[in-house]
């Protein structure tokens, strides 16, 4: 089977090896004449990006970047590439890269003709109707990692550089008009990234399947989200240059994204707060978190991984999967505590009390309190 199409769910996609090389087809259909790429510093001078601005301005469209972005990127970085964005007369942004590139990204085209501080528009209520949205402009996204699943999402992760806390930006045409998914531009990423994006995918699909709200479309994608990563994940840890491997994962990516309307829960909850104070890999740190989360979710999510767990390869049901979560984050090297990763304990009360307003806690099967929230940051550092 060839992995290669062209998919119009949830947005206009791309897919296939090779198919960075219709970039400027994807201007011209999204309208674009003076595009903006934006990525993070770590990619900017990679051969991929290079290559990907020499076939923008082979097809006239320039070669304008914007590369001061974070790993968790900021609203500095947001007004600094605002500024780049309105100096150069841009009319699009073409988000390129991991999660960090990809939100900050689809941040600069839907803030950039807007009126009120980015943080009036967080994902709370209706606030998102506060946006302009004939003044968004147009957005196409290239990932260049198998995790996030950013491309095929309608929100960015945005940390205040003040408190130190990530917020949620949701608007529905943040969803970029097209994106391109090319397996070839995630052969390069070294082992720990692989692991890491790749358990991030899996994070989304199992808080997906594991939310209580009805969903049944992203049930089954989560489903097979959580299946690609097991099948092809060791593979490309392996073997990078494996692209049924890296094409598989990618997909798997985009399914967790579009499968976690649903609902995320305490995976994210306690990651996101981690990160922002940390400054932790967003993926690592869901992978460290989940054997924790799963125990706590363990009586209102064992009956639908008891069925769930033949479909994935795994015998044993719940307790099988649980198990197997552990050892598939031993054989790519994650930590077992987040002190590995520099998280100190004498941050939990701080930790427990950003959790607690995160969204996310709203698609957990269990009610997160203070009391299971800071049990679960004791087992986990």
């Amino acid at each position: 089977m060839a992995l290669q199409n062209n998919w119009s769910y949830p947005t206009a996609i791309r897919f296939g090896a090779g198919r960075i090389s219709e970039i400027g087809e994807a201007c011209v259909a999204t309208g674009m004449k003076n595009p903006l790429l934006v990525t993070d510093k770590g990619l900017a001078s990679m051969e991929i990006t290079t290559r990907t601005l020499d076939l923008l301005d082979g097809a006239g469209f320039g070669r304008a970047m914007f590369s001061e972005v974070d790993a968790n990127p900021t609203e500095l970085n947001l007004e600094a590439g605002l500024k780049v964005y309105r100096e150069g007369g841009h009319d699009g942004v073409i988000a390129f890269g991991g999660g960090s590139g990809l939100d900050l990204g689809k941040m600069v085209a839907f803030m950039a003709g807007q009126s009120r501080p980015v943080w009036d528009y967080e994902d709370v209520g209706d606030w998102w109707t506060r946006a302009d949205a004939d003044a968004i402009a147009p957005i196409i996204a290239v990932p260049t990692t198998a995790g996030t699943g950013s491309e095929v999402g309608r929100a960015s992760v945005l940390t205040n550089s003040k408190t130190h806390v990530k917020k949620i930006i949701f608007h529905p045409k943040v969803l970029p008009s097209v994106v391109i998914c090319d397996p070839e531009l995630t052969v390069g990423m070294p082992k720990h990234i692989t692991a890491g994006t790749g358990l991030d995918a899996f994070a989304h699909c199992v808080e997906a399947f594991s939310s209580p709200h009805y969903h049944p479309m992203s049930q089954g994608i989560a489903l097979e989200g959580m299946r690609l990563v097991i099948d092809y994940l060791p593979r490309a840890y392996a073997d990078g240059t494996d692209i049924e491997a890296r094409a598989q994962l990618m997909s798997a990516a985009a399914m967790g994204a579009t499968a976690f309307q649903k609902g995320l829960g305490a995976i994210h909850a306690m990651s996101h707060p981690i990160g922002a104070v940390f400054n932790t890999h967003h993926g690592t740190t869901n992978a460290v978190c989940m054997p924790a989360v799963l125990d706590l979710n363990e009586p209102e999510i064992r009956e639908r991984f008891d069925r769930a767990a033949g479909y994935l390869g795994i015998d044993g049901g719940y307790d099988g999967f649980r198990a197997f979560v552990q050892k598939f984050n031993d054989s790519f090297g994650i930590p077992r505590k987040l002190s590995d990763m520099g998280v100190s304990a004498d941050r939990i009360d701080d930790l427990v009390a950003m959790a607690l307003e995160d969204p996310s806690c709203g698609g957990n099967p269990v009610t997160l309190t203070t009391e299971n929230l800071r049990k679960l940051f004791e087992a986990t550092i």
